[in-house]
C-alpha cells in the first residue's frame, strides 16, 4: 500500500488560508473495507486514525503543501478547488472547499480553518462499550523494542509448529489431566491462590505483547501498553490503532496475536508442569484458557468482535444496531449507514446484531432471574473467606488471597450487569422513538 506522508512545521499555514495541521500523515486508502465507497485514513498528531470519504481526503491531499512547491504564489483555496473540480468532474469553487474546511475536517483536528485560524479542541469519540480509564505505563518506543523481541514468532513455520505442539499437549493433558482435584487443592492454600492470579496475570500482559508483535510483523508501529479497566475489569491493552495501515490479513494477524501468545503462555505452562507436577501450574493452564474462550467472544468489545470487524471491513459493528433493528424487525427503509455497505458485510452485520441482541437479553435475564441466589452464595462464600483467611498459617497470606477471591466473586456479575444495562437502555430509547413516530 502506498503511504504518502505530509508533515508540515507550520501550523497556522499562511495568513487567511487553510492548512494540514502540523504532524498531519496520509495514509491511504483503507484496504479491504466493507464500504461500497472506500474511505481515505489520515493519522493526527495525537495517533488516532481518522476516516474520510473520497471527496474530503482530495481536499486534505491539495492542502498538503509539498505537492505544490511550485504554486506558492497561488492562493490555496483557489487551488484547491481547481484540483477538486478536475479530479471529481463536478464544479467547486472557493465557498465549497471553505465549507468542506470548516464544518468537516477542522472539527476533526486534520486542517485549520478556512481563515487560517487554529481547529477547535478534538473531541473524543465515546464508543458504545469501549476501554475507559486508560494509563499508559510502557511507552511506545520500549513497546517497538519487546515487540521486536517476539516479532519471529509469527514467521509462519513457527507458528505452525507452535500451534502443532499446543494442539498436541492439549490432547494429553485433558484426557489425562485432573482439573478438578488440582483445583481444589489449591483453593485451600492462600500461596497457590497467589500464584495462580499472578500467573494469569502474566497472560494477559504476554497476551497484550502478542499484538504488539503482530503489528511490528506487519510492518507497522504498536502504541503505548498499560492498563484500565472495561466495565468493571481491571485489564491490560496495547494501542494498535496502526493495524488499519495493514490489509485484511495484516489486522486479523494483528487481532489473534493476543490469542496465540496465551497459547504459547500455556504450552510454556504444561511444560512447566509435565517436568514437575505441580498441580497450581494445572489450575492456571486452566485460566489461560478460560482468557482464551472470553476474547475470542464476538459480543463485547473482546478480540473476536473485532475480528468479526476486520474479516468485514467495518471498524466499528455497535453502530449497526440501531439501523439493522429499524431494518429487518420494524421493516424501514435502510438508513444512509447501511446504504454505504457493500451487500456482505450488510448480512454479517445484520447476522451479529440478530445473535447479539438475543444473547445479551438472555444473559441479563438469567442475572435477573438467579440474581438473589448469586448474591446469597457469594456472600456466603465471602464469609467463609474471610473467617478462614486468619486461620492458615500465613495470616498475611490468608487474607490477602482472601480479598482476591471476593473481588473475584464480585467483578463478573458487576460487569455483566453494567455490560447490559445501556444494550437495554438503547433498546428502551429505540423503542420509545418507535412508538412516537
Amino acid at each position: 500500500m502506498s503511504l504518502p506522508s505530509a508533515s508540515r512545521t507550520d501550523e497556522a499555514g499562511r495568513v487567511g488560508e487553510p492548512a494540514l495541521v502540523a504532524g498531519i500523515e496520509l495514509v491511504g486508502e483503507f484496504e479491504d473495507s466493507g464500504y461500497r465507497e472506500p474511505p481515505h485514513l489520515v493519522c493526527r498528531p495525537d495517533g488516532q486514525i481518522v476516516r474520510l470519504p473520497p471527496l474530503l481526503y482530495q481536499v486534505v491531499r491539495a492542502l498538503d503543501d509539498r505537492h505544490h512547491q511550485d504554486c506558492e504564489r497561488e492562493p490555496v483555496m483557489v487551488r484547491v478547488a481547481a484540483e477538486l473540480s478536475r479530479e471529481s468532474g463536478r464544479q467547486f469553487t472557493e465557498e465549497h472547499v471553505a465549507f468542506l474546511v470548516d464544518k468537516k475536517l477542522a472539527p476533526l483536528g486534520v486542517t485549520t480553518h478556512s481563515d487560517g485560524s487554529p481547529p477547535p479542541p478534538i473531541v473524543r469519540s465515546d464508543p458504545f462499550l469501549a476501554f475507559r480509564f486508560r494509563l499508559a505505563v510502557v511507552p511506545e518506543q520500549v513497546t517497538w523494542f519487546l515487540s521486536g523481541l517476539f516479532a519471529w514468532l509469527f514467521r509462519p513455520l513457527v507458528a505452525a509448529g507452535a500451534l502443532g505442539a499446543f494442539v498436541g499437549c492439549e490432547a494429553w493433558l485433558w484426557a489425562t489431566q485432573d482439573t478438578g482435584a488440582a483445583l481444589r487443592s489449591v483453593l485451600f492454600s492462600p500461596a497457590n491462590v497467589l500464584l495462580v492470579v499472578f500467573l494469569a496475570i502474566a497472560s494477559c500482559a504476554f497476551h497484550e505483547m502478542g499484538h504488539g508483535a503482530a503489528c511490528r510483523y506487519g510492518g507497522v508501529r504498536p502504541g503505548a501498553m498499560g492498563c484500565g479497566i472495561y466495565l468493571v475489569w481491571p485489564a491490560f491493552y496495547t494501542d494498535i490503532t496502526n493495524s488499519y495501515r495493514l490489509g485484511r490479513a495484516g489486522r486479523i494477524r494483528t487481532d489473534l496475536g493476543g490469542v496465540y501468545f496465551n497459547a504459547l503462555f500455556a504450552l510454556a505452562l504444561i511444560a512447566a508442569y509435565g517436568a514437575t507436577g505441580f498441580q497450581p501450574l494445572l489450575v492456571a493452564i486452566f485460566c489461560v484458557h478460560l482468557e482464551m474462550i472470553q476474547q475470542l467472544l464476538p459480543t463485547l468489545r473482546f478480540d473476536g468482535y473485532y475480528i468479526v470487524a476486520d474479516l468485514i471491513g467495518i471498524p466499528d459493528l455497535f453502530k449497526y444496531i440501531g439501523p439493522i433493528l429499524q431494518r429487518f424487525l420494524l421493516r424501514r427503509p435502510q438508513d444512509e449507514r447501511l446504504r454505504a455497505l457493500k451487500r456482505r458485510p450488510q448480512i454479517v452485520v445484520a447476522v451479529w446484531v440478530m445473535f447479539l441482541i438475543p444473547v445479551l437479553l438472555l444473559q441479563l435475564g438469567m442475572v435477573l432471574v438467579h440474581l438473589p441466589q448469586l448474591l446469597r452464595a457469594d456472600w456466603q462464600k465471602i464469609n467463609f473467606l474471610m473467617e478462614t483467611a486468619t486461620a492458615t498459617g500465613n495470616p498475611v497470606l490468608g487474607v490477602t488471597s482472601a480479598c482476591l477471591q471476593s473481588l473475584l466473586l464480585v467483578l463478573p456479575i458487576a460487569g455483566l450487569a453494567l455490560a447490559l444495562v445501556p444494550v437495554v437502555r438503547g433498546l428502551v430509547r429505540l423503542a420509545w422513538r418507535t412508538m412516537r413516530r
